[in-house]
C-alpha cells in the first residue's frame, strides 16, 4: 500500500510518497506549475500509476480561522478534477490504474511553516528553500494523514 500527497502551489506541486507499510512520508519532487496546478493532473495521474498508490491526499489550505478562502475553494476544484479523471482511468479496460484510489482532502494549516522550519533545521540555505518548500509541505500534510490514520487503528 502507498499513499501520495499533494501541496498545490502557485509554482510547483509538490508530492510525497509514504514506504509501503504507511509509516512516514519522503519527498517524491515537484511538478512545475507555473500559476496553473490543473495542468499537473496528467503527470499526478502518471505517479498514481506508476507507484501504484492507493490513497491520494491533498493539502487544504484553510484559512487560519478554519474557514475556506479562494486557494481552498481551488484546491476543492483540483481534487474533483482529479477523481473525475482517475474514475475516467479505472472505466477504461486499457488503463493501468484498475482500483479507484481513496482520495482525501487533509487541513494543511502552517504547513509552510513547519517545512521552512524543517529545511533551516537540516541546515538548508534559505535560497534552497523555495525549490524544496512544496514537496516538503507534500511530505507534512502526508505524514500528518498517515499519523492520523494510524490514531484511528488504536
Amino acid at each position: 500500500m502507498v499513499w501520495l500527497g499533494i501541496d498545490l502551489g502557485n509554482a510547483r506541486v509538490g508530492l510525497a510518497l509514504s514506504d509501503p507499510e504507511l509509516s512516514f512520508a519522503h519527498p517524491a519532487g515537484n511538478i512545475e506549475v507555473w500559476g496553473d496546478y490543473f495542468q499537473a493532473i496528467n503527470d499526478v495521474l502518471n505517479v498514481i500509476e506508476d507507484e501504484h498508490v492507493d490513497h491520494v491526499v491533498v493539502g487544504l489550505p484553510l484559512q487560519m480561522d478554519g474557514t475556506e478562502g479562494p486557494s481552498a475553494k481551488k484546491a476543492r476544484k483540483w481534487t474533483a478534477e482529479l477523481i473525475h479523471e482517475l474514475m475516467q482511468e479505472v472505466m477504461d479496460p486499457q488503463s493501468p490504474i484498475a482500483v479507484m484510489p481513496e482520495v482525501q482532502l487533509q487541513d494543511e494549516r502552517l504547513t509552510t511553516v513547519d517545512s521552512h522550519r524543517m529545511l533551516f533545521d537540516a541546515n538548508v540555505q534559505g535560497r534552497a528553500h523555495r525549490a524544496m518548500i512544496d514537496q516538503q509541505s507534500a511530505v507534512v500534510i502526508l505524514q500528518t494523514a498517515l499519523d492520523q490514520a494510524h490514531q484511528h487503528e488504536e
